[in-house]
């Protein structure tokens, strides 16, 4: 499989301080990858790479095949962030078919896109009359209108009830199977069994790139919570080491 991100050596430094520290991870195409780590730890740093809008002090990235930030990347990457990202004074549906038609996209498609992320019986509210999970999940609809090959997404679950979680994740594999790929950050780990590969990242520096599977393994526990800090004591007792 192709990989959809390849990020090698990446660096960033941000007021005097480095907030990425020599990151090297793939992202296979067609998968749900997470991004998981603690808050502070370098996750957005790294989306905002991705997506080409972090400047980077040394290092690569490179994202379908391009580098990250390029043009012809433009209409081909879709990034949900934190903070919302649609209209406050329009209404759900208003939002969805003006981003549909900057995609060239119908009413028929906003409306299902509305209707994917849950917010049908919300589509005449407006955004700004919402709560923080509607109000996400609004700008994911508006994401997924443009159809685009790699989505980003900024911790997309955050604000949402366990019903609404689920059923996020299941369109977010339902995307994948049909060829998108998309990266996910989260810091609730037990989201990290929901994907299908898991980068790791602790203060800026990623302890681990593979499948949960793989990661407890590493780790020799079941359970990715205890997975996750053995990998950090282990990472931690190494950087002891070098220093």
């Amino acid at each position: 499989m192709v990989d959809a991100i390849a990020v090698r050596g990446l660096v960033v430094d941000r007021g005097g301080r480095r907030v990425l520290d020599g990151i090297d991870a793939v992202v296979p195409g067609g998968s749900v990858t997470g991004l998981l780590g603690p808050s502070g730890s370098g996750k957005t740093t790294l989306m905002r790479a991705i997506v080409g809008v972090q400047v980077i002090t040394a290092g690569a990235v490179t994202v379908l095949g391009q580098a990250a930030g390029s043009a012809g990347l433009r209409h081909r990457v879709g990034y949900l962030t934190q903070a919302p990202s649609v209209y406050a004074d329009l209404t759900v549906r208003e939002n969805a078919r003006y981003f549909a038609a900057l995609h060239g996209r119908g009413a028929a498609e906003a409306d299902r896109a509305v209707t994917d992320v849950g917010l049908a019986s919300a589509a005449g509210q407006l955004v700004g009359n919402l709560s923080g999970g509607q109000r996400s999940r609004a700008s994911l609809a508006c994401v997924l209108i443009g159809a685009p090959e790699l989505i980003v997404l900024d911790e997309p679950t955050v604000g949402q009830d366990p019903v609404l979680r689920a059923d996020l994740w299941a369109r977010f594999h339902e995307l994948a199977a049909t060829g998108t790929t998309l990266l996910v950050s989260s810091h609730v780990m037990d989201e990290a069994a929901r994907c299908d590969r898991l980068l790791l990242i602790r203060a800026g520096r990623l302890i681990a790139d593979d499948t949960p599977d793989a990661v407890r393994s590493a780790a020799g526990v079941d359970d990715l919570d205890e997975a996750f800090l053995r990998l950090i004591r282990a990472a931690e007792t190494t950087q002891a080491g070098e220093a």
